[in-house]
């Protein structure tokens, strides 16, 4: 549960990085920001968790 927790805390920051950087490719701010915001850190999110799970089962 500390690993899901670490990586979920560092999700969110990542995911915040990833969407400053293709608002500054775009040269303006979404209008949906948390929407975009909650697909990049869905996806991550999903990817990792299976990850770390196959990674514990191992």
């Amino acid at each position: 549960m500390v690993y899901f927790t670490l990586v979920g805390i560092g999700l969110y920051f990542f995911s915040d990085w990833i969407l400053d950087r293709i608002e500054a490719a775009r040269g303006a701010r979404f209008e949906n920001r948390s929407v975009i915001f909650f697909v990049i850190i869905l996806v991550l999110a999903l990817v990792s968790f299976q990850l770390i799970s196959y990674l514990m089962h191992s």
